[in-house]
């Protein structure tokens, strides 16, 4: 989440005109996350999440991720559930851009997550897999392996003083991960990006996710090796390192509401190297591109350098483990 578009109390007053919440008592811009605009409005009786979808987002997907939620929401998955307006419709438009109010979540993300949290975490990534699978939607990847040379061809040689060559050793991956990326793993409808900023706890215990504008149908073992990568590195001596107890944990968290297949167990490696390339490509376009007068911290795509790198050294599901 982030604020690119700023809004004034004209689009204040639209909204309280197009919906039956009455009032706006407090808003003010949300500045987490990179991809959409994204702002805490509070009514009279109820707390919301505006955003406001930028560039990044297809409009033709908007429907999907309205369906994705309110069916989550339904089936007991907590996470926020898109509002109606007048007209029953869950998009409109703010500064000519789609747009949509959701239910705000209480609790909040932890600053740092402990073994024990990432247990909770993989046992209801599992639920959250086994809701999404009673739901009868789908959305292609948008930025699956095979897609990833589109990003790499936007970045620029600025890049390559973070490292050295480093443009053409992403694209040596991306080709590497192409020839050898599997086919046929379990898959349904994931998060996809099931960083820490995404995943809340309310009173030290699970709660929520948010955010499910990337989310879309792959391997779910994709989505696990993404939470490796996204909440099981610690930085050490300038270097992110995995912290095997959390990626112990939240594996066997998993496991104990779904069980990987051998196939999945065999594939991990490559699953997780393309999670770390992905996050590489997005933060380095980003990282190059975000307009200066955003209210938004830039992320230094390094870490994602880092991660990539250590996977390339790991062989075995194994290793992954205590």
């Amino acid at each position: 989440m982030a604020v690119f578009t700023k809004i004034n109390k004209t689009d204040i007053s639209k909204i309280e005109n197009n919906f039956k919440l009455g009032k706006v008592i407090n808003y003010h811009g949300i500045k987490k996350g990179i991809e959409n605009t994204n702002y805490y409005l509070e009514f009279k009786k109820e707390k919301t999440v505006l955003t406001i979808f930028e560039k990044r987002v297809n409009k033709k997907d908007l429907p999907f991720f309205m369906k994705l939620m309110h069916g989550l929401s339904k089936l007991k998955i907590v996470c926020p559930s898109p509002i109606k307006n007048k007209k029953g419709s869950y998009l409109f438009k703010i500064k000519s851009k789609n747009a949509c109010l959701v239910t705000f979540l209480k609790g909040g993300d932890k600053k740092k997550l402990s073994p024990s949290d990432c247990m909770q975490i993989g046992k209801n990534v599992a639920e959250l897999h086994k809701a999404t699978k009673k739901l009868k939607i789908n959305r292609k990847n948008s930025l699956s392996i095979k897609l990833l040379h589109k990003i790499l061809n936007k970045i620029d040689k600025r890049i390559n003083k973070l490292s050295k060559n480093l443009k053409n050793h992403m694209r040596s991956d991306i080709n590497k991960l192409v020839k050898n990326w599997p086919k046929n793993l379990p898959n349904g409808v994931i998060h996809s990006d099931l960083f820490i900023d995404n995943i809340f706890f309310y009173k030290k215990k699970f709660y929520g996710f948010i955010d499910f504008y990337f989310s879309c149908t792959d391997f779910y073992a994709y989505e696990l090796a993404t939470c490796i990568n996204a909440l099981c590195f610690e930085r050490k001596k300038n270097k992110f390192v995995l912290n095997r107890k959390k990626s112990y944990n939240l594996i066997k968290g998993y496991e104990s509401k779904r069980k990987l297949t051998i196939s999945e167990k065999i594939n991990f490696n490559i699953l997780c190297r393309g999670s770390a390339l992905r996050y590489l490509l997005t933060r380095s376009y980003d990282y190059l591109n975000t307009p200066k007068n955003a209210i938004i911290k830039k992320k230094n795509p390094r870490e994602y350098l880092d991660k990539l790198i250590f996977h390339k050294k790991i062989k075995k599901f194994s290793e992954y483990l205590k």
